[in-house]
């Protein structure tokens, strides 16, 4: 039995712009999910309930099971950086060409 062979396009480096997104909304989910997945490897880091998480982020608590399902479209770019700075994170960010996909830093 013979394999089909598909065709193999190259990354964009952006998984929304390889997705059908535009130029700018997929830059603005791919910060968002940045910030998303730093949110989570926090919680799951600190070992918070999603009631402790919500209580320090003051947020509600379906508000945080919102943000662990990955619900980029329910959070902006400002939300999710107040949230980071209640968890005691500092976010920095470092502008790079197009060609660089490192956009956003924390320390903390």
């Amino acid at each position: 039995m013979e394999k089909a062979r598909g065709k193999i396009t190259r990354s964009s480096g952006n998984v929304f712009r390889d997705l059908g997104f535009g130029r700018e909304e997929a830059e603005h989910l791919i910060i968002r999910s940045g910030l998303m997945i730093k949110i989570e490897k926090l919680l799951k880091a600190r070992g918070l309930t999603q009631s402790e998480a919500a209580r320090i982020m003051r947020v509600s608590q379906p508000r945080v099971s919102d943000l662990l399902r990955g619900r980029l479209d329910l959070f902006s770019t400002d939300a999710l950086i107040d949230m980071l700075a209640r968890l005691g994170v500092s976010v920095r960010l470092a502008f790079a060409s197009s060609k660089s996909r490192k956009v956003a830093q924390h320390r903390g």
